[in-house]
């Protein structure tokens, strides 16, 4: 196989490349921003992905998620994420977890081998929880809010938790995170306020956000741009 990363270390060099094919990442979530943070750390030479993900590929999915067309309606989004990527790069080592992530399923994951984790669900309860072990193993974590009922993506921005604004998600979490002693999260999330949808949407009891193309994409790669830019710094080329 050809170098397919040769572009990215013209940016990196080739200790920071090395540190990246080392490194170990978790994406919890693979919807419409895990499954674009992946694809583009995948991209980029991580060369070790965990991807934990319950749900299977649906129609509503494919506005806005890189794995869902319409040949992959019903098919786990694990599975087809690590088909994704072993197009991508097949000596890539894939993990997959077909799990709802809750408290009660951490022992399934291995928190203790992670060099960088991505919360990308929407559950508080098991992202207060993701957060929880990343503190206890002292492993770094970034967490997308809110990108429903949102379209532009040039809000977008990655902050302390106790700096957003706009962002009903993150106003429950920074509660919760308060209770616990959190003094400071990473996360991606937008400075937009959120549409008010022109109609109601549901989902069993749940009200059905709008989504759109533009926002859920652009999270996940600005967290693909700050886990590659945070695990290449002590290779001393990126700041």
């Amino acid at each position: 196989m050809s170098n397919i990363y040769e572009r990215v270390e013209l940016l990196l060099g080739k200790d920071a490349m090395d540190c990246l094919a080392k490194s170990k990442v978790a994406i919890f979530g693979v919807g419409g921003v895990g499954g674009y943070a992946v694809e583009a750390l995948v991209r980029s030479g991580i060369e070790e992905i965990h991807i934990i993900d319950s749900d299977k590929v649906c129609s509503s999915n494919i506005n806005r998620q890189i794995i869902a067309t319409n040949k992959t309606i019903d098919k786990y989004k694990v599975d087809v994420m690590e088909e994704r990527i072993k197009d991508i790069n097949p000596d890539i080592t894939v993990y997959k977890y077909p799990i709802f992530y809750l408290p009660d399923s951490n022992d399934e994951i291995p928190f203790e081998s992670f060099d960088y984790i991505v919360d990308a669900i929407d559950t508080v309860t098991a992202k207060i929880d993701i957060i929880m072990k990343a503190k206890e193993f002292n492993i770094p974590i970034i967490s997308a809010m809110g990108c429903g009922n949102r379209l532009d993506p040039t809000k977008l921005v990655i902050t302390d938790i106790y700096k957003t604004k706009n962002d009903p998600l993150a106003k429950v979490m920074r509660r919760e995170l308060k209770k616990r002693r959190i003094k400071k999260l990473t996360v991606v999330a937008s400075t937009e306020l959120p549409i008010k949808p022109n109609k109601e949407l549901k989902d069993g009891k749940r009200i059905v956000p709008g989504s759109s193309a533009f926002v859920p994409s652009a999270a996940g790669l600005f967290i693909a741009s700050h886990i590659v830019r945070q695990l290449s710094k002590q290779s001393k080329r990126v700041d």
